[in-house]
């Protein structure tokens, strides 16, 4: 789709302003998402919680844990994955 938009720039430099929070917001969440992950793959080391995990995932309507190779993975039900 081609065409223009005419807006004032106020509205047009708050708009560039709040690509870069989403972005900010954005890699602040996958920070959150790995320390997640690390957490409870230590977590898994020192105690069985693989029902508790059975459990969240049957109840979590947007995201699941995995445990590949003995570390937990959050992937998301929109088949996104936290990325390493």
């Amino acid at each position: 789709m081609n065409g223009t938009v005419t807006i004032q720039l106020k509205d047009f430099d708050e708009l560039r302003k709040a690509q870069g929070k989403a972005e900010e917001t954005q890699a602040g969440l996958t920070r959150a998402a790995k320390e997640l992950e690390v957490f409870l793959s230590f977590l898994i080391t020192r105690e069985s919680i693989a029902e508790y995990i059975e459990e969240f995932n049957r109840q979590s309507q947007r995201s699941e844990i995995k445990l590949i190779d003995g570390r937990a993975k959050i992937s998301f039900k929109d088949g996104t994955q936290n990325k390493d």
